[in-house]
């Protein structure tokens, strides 16, 4: 049986600052974890703001690189007397006979990395981690690019060969097909933020030359003569810290991911915020719907802009980010605000 070390180290004063973190009315007493768990899931049982679950759960940055510390059939207590939250790890090899334990490093037994839960509900962000999804003008231009396809066909599919020119074979032979979807420009400035990739499916380069032959080994939508390559990404997330950006932020949504025009909970939004305005991966914004004009006795009053959601930006650009709508009471639009928590 493998060893994994755990270091667990999360207890923490709830009530101290309600600013901080509020526990919720209905708040259960313990929680047992289960598979399909996430740490925001079980933050959300506990207290209204989940996405601060960092400091819920005194991690900091550095720990939650090697997330391994919370398993499937550990139980979460909240001392209501306290306002503190304590946990028995099930699978601990020094469990005692109190109902919770202190957080000390120690041993699990037939466990592995991969059964430790999640931060966020890594299911909901594969497709986008990996693929690419905003190319500029410069990477269009300079893309390898299917020049033709095998027997004279018009569309590639799964195990058919095509032929590419300009594909570099220092790069390794895992490349993704993509097709230059709409053009992304800020609704305020008018300014280009890039152009939208739509990931067309996986080749593989098997021979390398002035005019490389790549197999279709996975085809999500049709490839044809005239698409472009880019490098496969490896499919791996880090286990995401939630935190509040070092700066204030005030985006727009300016594309839906499927090209709708509503997104609800764990659908990907994309802002025309990037790396360049101070947004990094695993920063956490409020979402805001526009405050509506009313008429009264021949005036008119623009109402307060209304919080509504919260969004989770898990991929950063420069000039752009994509989100995951986290939580949400309203449909989110286009042109909705994002803003600090």
């Amino acid at each position: 049986m493998r060893k994994i070390i755990s270091l667990i180290c999360f207890l923490l004063p709830v009530m101290a600052n309600a600013d901080v973190v509020q526990v919720r009315p209905d708040a259960p007493d313990r929680h047992i974890v289960v598979k399909g768990d996430t740490l925001w899931d079980i933050s959300a049982m506990f207290f209204k703001d989940p996405w601060k679950w960092p400091s819920i759960w005194n991690i900091n940055k550095d720990s939650i690189k090697d997330p391994h510390w919370i398993y499937p059939g550990d139980v979460v207590y909240l001392d209501r007397n306290t306002g503190l939250l304590s946990f028995n790890g099930k699978g601990s090899a020094d469990s005692s006979n109190s109902d919770t334990d202190k957080f000390n490093p120690r041993i699990r037994y037939g466990l592995s990395q991969h059964d430790a839960i999640p931060s966020i509900p890594y299911k909901d962000l594969k497709p986008f981690l990996s693929q690419p999804l905003v190319v500029d003008d410069a990477s269009l231009s300079s893309a390898p690019k299917i020049v033709a396809l095998q027997e004279g066909r018009v569309i590639l599919g799964d195990n058919q060969l095509g032929y590419v020119n300009a594909l570099p074979a220092d790069q390794g032979n895992r490349w993704q097909a993509y097709r230059p979807g709409k053009l992304f420009t800020d609704p305020e400035t008018g300014e280009v933020l890039g152009r939208e990739a739509i990931y067309l499916g996986d080749v593989e380069a098997t021979q390398f030359g002035e005019v490389s032959t790549v197999v279709a080994t996975k085809t999500k939508l049709e490839i044809n003569i005239g698409d472009r390559l880019a490098r496969s990404a490896p499919d791996s997330a880090d286990n995401y810290l939630p935190r509040p950006p070092n700066k204030a932020i005030d985006a727009s949504i300016i594309s839906i991911y499927g090209g709708v025009s509503l997104a609800g909970q764990n659908t990907v939004v994309t802002l025309n915020r990037g790396a360049r305005d101070g947004l990094e991966t695993g920063n956490v914004l409020a979402l805001f719907s526009k405050g509506k004009i009313v008429k009264q006795d021949g005036d008119e009053y623009t109402l307060p802009d209304e919080r509504y959601g919260l969004i989770f930006v898990f991929r950063v650009f420069d000039k752009v980010s994509y989100g995951l709508v986290m939580q949400t009471k309203l449909p989110a639009q286009l042109l909705d605000r994002a803003r600090n928590p």
